[in-house]
């Protein structure tokens, strides 16, 4: 178990938990005017970064100087720590030094750093004219027990513009998660311009109205709505992640969750079964009867859209979907059965096996890799595709089993859409309570894997699906803060959930709740909402008892 503090004793109260904490020692150790900043070569974006933050919360010029100065934030890579560990020590004597065994662990023990220092680290600008930035002798040694720790933003259904998604990507390094899942495509909106068909967002990514709460709520927003990013908007979006050590994976969802593509090109649905042409960016949530058609024509405008995407993201994985694709349309379809037919294929499930096998082998060819959600287990899954396990553990189990990667998302555990409490003031209350402590003593591994299997989950991730979420403040109060109880689950080399210290995680939550007070993080108190984080009469969908372990 990860030695932790609480708010007042050593580390300050750090979320999540670093492996080990010696300290605090006697004195403190202070970063003023005269303090430099020794950056060595590898980590100039940590020194860039914590002038930027640090700088600016207390004033400081942390002018370049000398790792053997005294009063010096000192800044190292030593290659004999683990990539993303690091170890930070405070001394009044010299100061501070981060070490990292690559840049990304010096930068998440600049995030430690941060952290020690106080909420006031976190605003953007000195709060008296003298803000000290002080904390106490210690030594910390810290690396993650996953090497993908991630959040999906869906920002298809309710769009976020770009500055939105850059303060999540601030959010998401704060807890020292790495990974950005943009969840970019669906049948409600199309969010990424891309050159070659310009109408995927001149007709995708606008609707006309937009369902209030539930599917079945009778209630609608009159207004439209819509947004995309252009090509540099994703190069920035890109960029900025990769300063903070963070990967952006793109998700196009293929050949469900379709309609938005559809309605701006009608001949990629099943035009002999449905009139494609009247079809519109959907206005409703749930699963959407209309679907991709299996032909060569769309497979190469696909092929077209993905060019470039992976010129935009360098990411080595690119997210396709596969999740909830009605077969019905390909059933009534003469020119799916056709193509069933020529490819002696057994039914739909191996057509859509088909379908995505093609992206694999066209992604493995480009150097990137596929992965999907778990139906893409379904008539086969594709070779050298990995599986982010989303309706339960069972996918996962299977995929891991098979030899193939994983991304641990369970719906019952980690999706952020489900409401937090059972109390009738949640608002827009969807699916199972999850509470903070619920994510918390969630388990990535599930114990039915053996030690070389469970080497294939390369770790987990929270989704936040945006149906019920149509501002950043709604946004905010889905996310935090149970987002910070997954960062520990995904960071820290934490006991059986049984076994963790739920109430030591409070108290250094406690501390925790005054840095994102600080960020303006508008999330869900303790007690319950505040006033305005009620939304009366808007329906939800919620499920009563725990929710299965699937």
């Amino acid at each position: 178990m990860p030695d932790t503090d609480t708010p007042t004793g050593p580390g300050g109260g750090l979320v999540p938990a670093p492996l080990s904490i010696d300290g605090p020692g006697r004195g403190a150790v202070r970063l003023g005017e005269h303090t430099a900043l020794a950056a060595a070569p590898g980590t100039e974006d940590t020194a860039r970064w914590l002038r930027a933050t640090l700088g600016a919360a207390f004033g400081l010029p942390l002018p370049p100087g000398s790792a053997e100065a005294t009063d010096t934030l000192a800044l190292a890579v030593d290659g004999a720590l683990p990539a993303e560990g690091y170890r930070l020590e405070a001394d009044a004597r010299w100061g501070v030094r981060i070490t990292g065994g690559g840049p990304a662990g010096v930068f998440w023990g600049a995030q430690t750093l941060r952290q020690l220092l106080g909420p006031q680290a976190f605003r953007r600008a000195p709060l008296t004219p003298r803000a000290a930035a002080v904390l106490p002798p210690q030594t910390i040694e810290d690396a993650p027990r996953f090497g993908w720790r991630g959040m999906l933003l869906d920002v298809a259904r309710h769009f976020l513009p770009k500055d939105g998604v850059l303060r999540y990507l601030d959010l998401l390094a704060a807890h020292k998660l790495n990974v950005l899942h943009l969840h970019l495509t669906d049948d409600q909106g199309w969010r990424i311009e891309i050159h070659r068909y310009p109408a995927l967002t001149e007709t995708g990514a606008w609707r006309e109205r937009t369902k209030l709460g539930h599917r079945a709520s009778p209630l609608w927003d009159e207004r439209p709505h819509g947004g995309y990013y252009t090509h540099d908007d994703i190069r920035e979006i890109v960029a900025y992640a990769a300063q903070r050590h963070i990967t952006v994976v793109p998700e196009i969802d293929v050949p469900g969750h379709s309609q938005a593509a559809i309605a701006a090109y009608p001949e990629l649905g099943n035009t002999d079964v449905v009139d494609t042409t009247s079809l519109k960016v959907w206005d409703t949530w749930g699963v959407n009867p209309n679907v991709l058609a299996p032909t060569d024509n769309v497979l190469r405008f696909y092929e077209h859209v993905l060019e470039e995407v992976l010129d935009l993201f360098p990411s080595t994985f690119v997210h396709l979907g596969g999740d909830e694709c009605p077969k019905d349309q390909w059933r009534a379809s003469a020119t799916a059965q056709a193509r069933i037919a020529e490819l002696s294929l057994a039914g739909e499930d191996e057509l859509q096996s088909w379908f995505m096998r093609h992206f694999d082998r066209w992604l493995a060819d480009r150097g990137r890799r596929l992965i999907g959600w778990d139906e893409i287990l379904e008539g086969g899954l594709a070779e050298g595709a990995a599986v982010s396990s989303w309706r339960g553990y069972a996918g996962g189990i299977a995929a891991a089993k098979s030899g193939h990667d994983v991304v641990m998302c369970p719906e019952q555990q980690v999706y952020l859409d489900h409401r937090q409490h059972a109390s009738s003031d949640e608002p827009v209350p969807i699916g199972f309570v999850r509470t903070l402590e619920d994510v918390y003593r969630f388990e990535p591994v599930p114990p039915e894997l053996t030690g070389d299997q469970a080497a294939h989950v390369l770790g987990t991730q929270a989704n936040a699906w945006t149906e019920a979420m149509d501002t950043q403040a709604r946004l905010d109060y889905q996310v935090f803060p149970r987002l910070a109880g997954f960062a520990e689950v995904a960071w820290s080399h934490l006991p059986a959930p049984a076994d963790r210290d739920y109430q030591d995680f409070t108290r250094r939550m406690a501390v925790h709740y005054a840095r994102l007070d600080a960020l303006g993080v508008d999330y869900r108190p303790p007690g319950g909402p505040r006033p305005w984080h009620k939304r009366p009469g808007v329906l939800g969908r919620p499920i009563d008892g725990a929710p299965p372990i699937v």
